[in-house]
């Protein structure tokens, strides 16, 4: 039987944590929906010592790694998996990456290191792109008047429905240690996906913009400096992982079926 210790319980992580229950597991975790303090050692270490396998989905914080940095000591022996980033590519312009593809040279130089550190604790880390699911899609972009479309002809990025990404992690828990990319089939730019969502609604698409037109914050401004294809080949054949939504068609074709 699987026993997760869970190191943050947001909105992925909440959902694999529901996975690992289902299946008969047990879970216990950091997070505001967690039941154990992250600054509470005493508690943690306990934690950890029951836990079979341990799950990060913390993010760098002021460079560094707050889960190694502080119970890196404590995970030996554990089977580890971290949820990580596509961004630790940098900028492809336009090219496919895999999991040999270099890392470390693009805008998220911390989240590059934190991978690193996971890869040589042993660690399966698997490398996400950007993640859409309930309450978190282009469907509420575009609901809540949030959408936009920026004049970038050549613009391309991958993404992750969150339901395929548990179903990597829960294929990955026995898995050998190293990079997975968790993709779907189709990368396409940030314009195309809003575009579906607004024929879904029957919405007419915002206009055309440019980055200073639509007023876009420097986080947002980070994501379009950087383009890239993310093959998930790797997660195919050594996880016997498919994503269930193959593409941004059928990904929002089933949020529109649960909303």
């Amino acid at each position: 039987m699987v026993h997760m210790f869970i190191f943050g319980l947001g909105y992925t992580a909440s959902r694999i944590a529901a996975a690992v229950r289902a299946a008969g597991g047990r879970v216990e975790a950091t997070g505001s929906a967690g039941d154990i303090v992250f600054n509470d050692p005493d508690a943690v270490h306990g934690a950890l010592a029951q836990a079979s396998h341990v799950l990060s989905s913390v993010p760098p914080a002021d460079g560094s790694d707050p889960v190694l940095d502080r119970y890196g000591s404590a995970l030996a022996e554990k089977r580890l998996l971290y949820l990580s980033s596509t961004g630790v590519y940098g900028d492809a312009q336009g090219a496919w990456v895999d999991e040999a593809s270099p890392t470390g040279h693009g805008r998220r130089s911390a989240r590059a290191q934190c991978d690193a550190r996971w890869l040589e604790a042993g660690a399966s880390v698997f490398r996400l792109p950007g993640i859409y699911g309930p309450g978190r899609s282009p469907l509420d972009r575009v609901r809540e008047g949030r959408a936009h479309r920026i004049e970038m002809p050549n613009q391309v990025f991958s993404r992750i429905h969150v339901n395929d990404i548990v179903r990597g992690i829960m294929a990955g828990l026995g898995a050998p240690p190293g990079a997975y990319n968790l993709a779907d089939d189709l990368p396409a730019s940030h314009n195309r996906v809003t575009e579906e969502a607004c024929r879904l609604l029957g919405r007419t698409p915002p206009p055309l913009q440019s980055m200073d037109e639509a007023g876009l914050s420097p986080m947002a401004r980070g994501f379009y400096a950087e383009n890239r294809r993310v093959a998930n080949g790797k997660a195919k054949r050594v996880l016997g992982w498919r994503p269930a939504y193959p593409d941004y068609r059928s990904g929002l074709r089933a949020l529109m079926q649960t909303n």
